[in-house]
């Protein structure tokens, strides 16, 4: 992939982090708490995606995302602790709402992730345009 072609793809993703993160509101609003932690999930994921293809890291797995988000930019100092377990915790609870049988979240315990979730939304596209 060409620096050019990497742009674009991140410009992408971040743009798909932020309506990903619109869609979790929707949900909230409309009191589907689960699937509302599945969209603040993945808004987080396209969002370190988009950081991680922009360093040329490339992952194959979620899994694998999250090693090398914390890997390459907790660990380093670049991001605070709590992006890192906020991310791990997203998917932890976003693999328990989707996969547990009869398990459902509440409004006590999503809403509280939105502030989080755009703020570390935000300082991935920081970290980019920083390094445009």
């Amino acid at each position: 992939m060409t620096f050019e072609e990497r742009v674009e793809y991140v410009k992408y993703r971040i743009e798909s982090a932020h309506k990903t993160l619109e869609a979790a509101k929707v949900l909230a609003d409309n009191g589907f708490w689960n699937s509302s932690v599945n969209r603040l999930y993945y808004a987080v994921y396209y969002a370190v995606n988009a950081i991680l293809v922009f360093n040329e890291v490339e992952t194959k797995t979620h899994s694998a995302t999250k090693s090398q988000f914390s890997l390459l930019f907790v660990k380093t100092g670049k991001f605070d602790k709590k992006f890192g377990r906020l991310f791990s915790e997203l998917f932890d609870w976003r693999q328990k709402g989707d996969y547990e049988n009869i398990f459902d979240y509440d409004e006590e315990s999503v809403r509280p992730l939105f502030e989080p979730v755009a703020e570390m939304i935000k300082k991935i596209e920081k970290e980019i345009i920083k390094t445009l």
